[in-house]
């Protein structure tokens, strides 16, 4: 669908045309012709066909099939979008260049020489009248796909959405898994089992299992059901699906629960009626299979009688948000089947006949490459081993099957119920979601997505709509929780504070992912197989290059694009002919050198240059106006261009050049030299990191919108200052300060935030009186993470840092000259992680009811500890201690058959 493409565009006119773009736009277009000056009201207007063709193609995706002249139309409409888009884009840059010239030394310089725009205002206008002239012929032509849409589909009822067809799969039909053959399932059909049993007195228990489409809980609540249901006084399995009439719910759970009573005759409040007295006087189990929505979940339920018999309800449902309905405790995620139980169902299904089911030998490497594909999905197991079973056993067939597994998903029929099951998802998602959705894809197979990068990214995109107060990143945060709820993406790493991290996204919907963007010409991946380039993809993915000659393909209208190659050779054209880019990311590329070009990507906003070997980046960078994100860790760059004072819009700045990857050194990256102006940035968000300076630390106050800062090369005398400006900050999550050198001492006695700290690292000696500082006093219980490097105290600061009871992470680096530790019972009780490096300690004590949730424990150059923390052995949670660099003998002292339970690592 062009769902997506048309939203967006919708979003960016809005931009256009607001009062903050117009305010500046108006003295500039009132010089013009009448065709320019109209350029706002011709956008608005635009903007209103837009959205009603934007209304009607949800409402030809909710009938579920198109034919030929329809998908015609709507690849016609998508092309209007994108051609608008880069007409609203190109006008957006004009008026802001012409804003930025307006101050008085650009008025100056425009005496000297008049300013050159990559487009004017009259090439906009002349485009836009043709996109009207285009947009009244698609208007016109939208008569063809009504009438064509009212046309009945041969054997669909006329009052069922055809979509219901493509999702009604009920139990029982050939692509399920019968009992003998059910692998993988054994934990949770006892789990599930044991939730339907019952007492006498027992209240109704509802209980939800959830997962992605083709994750196999129909077919696992299925055997429960035929083993089970006989338990109950009666029964019923009923349908919902995305579409569905209340009524005809109703009406088939009364003719499950009473198959000899006529219920097509009953009215709405006859069904309730019947239903809540029939409920309410027998023990029942009810299967609502396939509940897409919350809000149909507590209609369909007003007719469950809450009777103490025993009786149950198991939903199922591809959302967490419709299973979080579940009582306490019956809520259970279906996930994906082992290597081993996904090998063993798919053996079942493409060997038959062989005797245990027995993979011959010449066909192991190509079958595991098949299930590994398969990501652990019973659906797809079951589809391509049942066809795989029909071929011949041949090395070349099954490599050729694997090659064109893309294919076959589309065009065999024997594998179309995948594809329509796991397209059911993306099919109903909110049009805001499925740009963002799709852009997942471009991301290499079995990749984890960094969170906060991908956020950036969407933003860059404009993917993202602002919502009330919320912040752009809190709201494209809730759009990656949304996406998980509803199994579209999963979940690869949680940060210590049970965040997410990293993300992932399952293979076979990968696969199905690309080809929806290649078809919308949303994005095109490429990975080293053949394929021409598409010059009219949006976005462009490169996981392998091999020697593409990308030079002869014009890519001029790409919005995205990013290399996963490290092999891939430096790409001029990108900086010269791409002049829509928005995102750009060459991190790890072997580049060392940003041309002048890169100054002419007016619509720049996200620019990804991580672990590449550049040392300094062009003056013409200062031009990239639009520029929000800027990220070059790990690059030889400490340094931006005169002018960058210039970028504005600018809100993650990652830059640091690694000196001591160890961490034990006490100065391990170099950070930004400030330049002037820097505190100009006001939308800054990412300060990552600076080097202080006088005048940047009473400047830093001007920086309200910081969430996270680190400052180093902090001396005695900033400090008062710094304090000052810090305790203005309303929004910092996290900090770090380091001082200018192992003998400075950190001044921070004053330190006081408005705002909670998440996570706190101080590096440098700081005085005695800092941790009875209003920070440490008031501060209470809020930071989850804290770290102390070389703060050399005399003074044990456990009992003053046990105060932080929330506390998720403790490192403590050469940060105490004492030699002893000890941790009282109830200090640190929801630490998970502690680490203790390089210090001068020979006795740990853990008492019992200390560090009760640790999991992990990192100890490090403790050369005067002889043996192991004493009550180590208690902590019921841990699970891993690292030993990293410690003494002979302490690895000779340690208890090995009192810490069996626990994971332990020496380096």
């Amino acid at each position: 669908m062009a769902e997506a493409a048309l939203l967006l565009v919708i979003s960016k006119i809005g931009i256009a045309v607001a009062a903050e773009t117009l305010k500046y736009a108006r003295p500039l277009l009132a010089k013009k012709s009448k065709l320019v000056a109209a350029l706002p009201d011709d956008m608005r207007l635009i903007k209103n066909d837009l959205e009603l063709i934007h209304a009607y193609l949800k409402d030809i995706g909710r009938r579920g099939r198109t034919d030929g002249i329809t998908e015609t139309w709507i690849g016609q409409a998508r092309k209007l979008a994108f051609d608008m888009e880069d007409i609203v884009d190109q006008f957006i840059y004009v008026v802001g260049k012409h804003h930025q010239e307006g101050s008085w030394w650009g008025h100056v310089k425009k005496i000297a020489q008049k300013p050159r725009y990559l487009f004017t205002l009259d090439e906009i206008a002349n485009k836009l009248h043709r996109i009207n002239r285009e947009l009244t012929q698609l208007k016109q032509n939208r008569d063809w796909t009504q009438n064509n849409q009212s046309l009945p589909i041969a054997g669909v009822s006329d009052d069922i959405p055809a979509a219901d067809y493509d999702s009604q799969y009920t139990p029982g039909q050939d692509y399920s898994i019968p009992d003998d053959e059910l692998v993988g399932f054994d934990k949770n059909k006892k789990t599930l089992i044991k939730l339907l049993s019952f007492k006498d007195g027992s209240p109704l228990r509802m209980i939800a299992l959830w997962g992605m489409g083709g994750i196999g809980k129909s077919t696992l609540v299925k055997s429960v059901y035929k083993k089970e249901k006989d338990k109950f006084e009666c029964h019923a399995w009923v349908s919902v699906s995305q579409s569905y009439k209340l009524d005809d719910i109703w009406r088939d759970m009364l003719k499950g629960i009473s198959p000899t009573f006529d219920a097509q005759k009953l009215s709405t409040e006859q069904l309730q009626g019947e239903l809540k007295k029939i409920l309410g006087e027998k023990r029942y189990l009810i299967i609502l299979d396939d509940v897409w929505k919350a809000a149909d979940l507590f209609q369909i339920k007003t007719v469950l009688a809450h009777n103490t018999l025993g009786s149950r309800v198991i939903i199922t449902t591809r959302f967490d948000v419709v299973a979080s309905i579940a009582d306490d405790g019956c809520k259970m995620k279906v996930e994906a089947l082992d290597r081993q139980d996904a090998w063993s169902l798919f053996c079942r299904k493409a060997f038959p006949r062989a005797e245990n089911y027995t993979c011959p030998t010449e066909l192991l490497e190509e079958g595991k490459n098949i299930v590994e594909k398969c990501g652990g999905l019973p659906l797809a197991l079951v589809a391509i081993g049942s066809i795989l079973s029909l071929t011949k056993n041949s090395v070349n067939e099954w490599k050729l099957f694997y090659n064109k597994l893309t294919f076959e998903l589309h065009n065999n029929d024997n594998l179309s119920h995948v594809e329509r099951i796991l397209n059911l998802s993306y099919k109903y998602l909110p049009s805001y979601l499925k740009s963002c959705f799709l852009y997942c894809a471009m991301f290499p197979e079995d990749y984890k997505i960094h969170k906060n990068g991908l956020i950036r990214m969407w933003i860059a995109e404009g993917f993202i709509e602002q919502s009330g107060e919320s912040s752009l990143e809190d709201v494209a945060e809730g759009y990656v929780i949304e996406l998980v709820q509803r199994s579209m993406l999963q979940v690869a790493r949680l940060s210590t504070f049970h965040r997410i991290r990293y993300l992932q996204m399952h293979d076979v919907v990968r696969e199905l992912a690309i080809f929806q963007s290649t078809k919308e010409s949303f994005s095109k991946t490429y990975d080293g197989g053949p394929g021409e380039l598409e010059s009219d993809s949006r976005r462009v993915s490169v996981v392998q290059c091999r020697n593409r000659n990308w030079s002869i393909i014009s890519l001029s209208r790409l919005r995205t694009f990013i290399s996963f190659d490290t092999n891939m050779p430096a790409c001029p054209w990108l900086f010269s002919e791409c002049k829509y880019l928005a995102v750009l990311e060459l991190s790890n590329l072997p580049i060392e050198t940003i041309p002048n070009s890169i100054g002419e990507l007016f619509n720049l906003k996200y620019l990804g240059l991580k672990c590449t070997k550049v040392k300094n980046l062009p003056k013409t960078v200062s031009k990239l106006h639009n520029l929000e994100t800027l990220n070059l860790n790990d690059t030889e760059c400490v340094e931006l261009p005169r002018g960058s004072r210039n970028l504005k819009r600018l809100r993650h700045l990652h830059i640091r050049k690694w000196l001591d990857r160890s961490y034990l050194g006490f100065k391990t990256y170099e950070s930004l030299e400030p330049f002037k102006g820097l505190w100009d940035l006001k939308e800054l968000q990412i300060l990552h990191s600076v080097r202080a300076s006088k005048v940047l630390v009473a400047k830093l106050a001007d920086l309200s919108q910081l969430r996270v800062l680190f400052i180093h090369e902090v001396r005695s005398s900033y400090c008062a200052e710094l304090c000052h400006s810090l305790s203005k900050m309303h929004h910092l999550s996290k900090l770090q300060v380091r001082s200018s050198n192992e003998d400075e001492v950190l001044q921070l006695d004053t330190l006081t935030l408005s705002n909670p700290l998440q996570k706190l690292f101080l590096i440098g000696r700081f005085t005695e009186g800092t941790l009875k500082s209003p920070f440490f006093s008031t501060h209470g219980n809020q930071p989850l993470r804290l770290e102390l490097f070389y703060s050399q105290l005399a003074r044990n600061p456990l009992p003053r840092l046990s105060k932080f009871t929330k506390l998720n992470h403790l490192g403590l680096t050469r940060a105490y000259t004492g030699q002893e530790l000890n941790f009282r019972p109830g200090w640190f009780p929801n630490l998970s992680f502690l680490g203790l490096h390089d210090l001068p300690v020979n006795k740990i004590c853990i008492d019992e009811g200390a560090l009760v949730q640790l999991e992990r424990i990192w100890l490090r150059k403790l050369t005067e500890l002889r043996d192991v923390p004493a009550g180590i052995q208690s902590l019921k949670s841990l699970r891993l201690a690292i030993f990293h660099g410690m003494l002979p003998e302490f690895k000779n002292n340690l208890p090995r058959a009192k810490l069996d339970r626990i994971q332990i690592i020496f380096r």
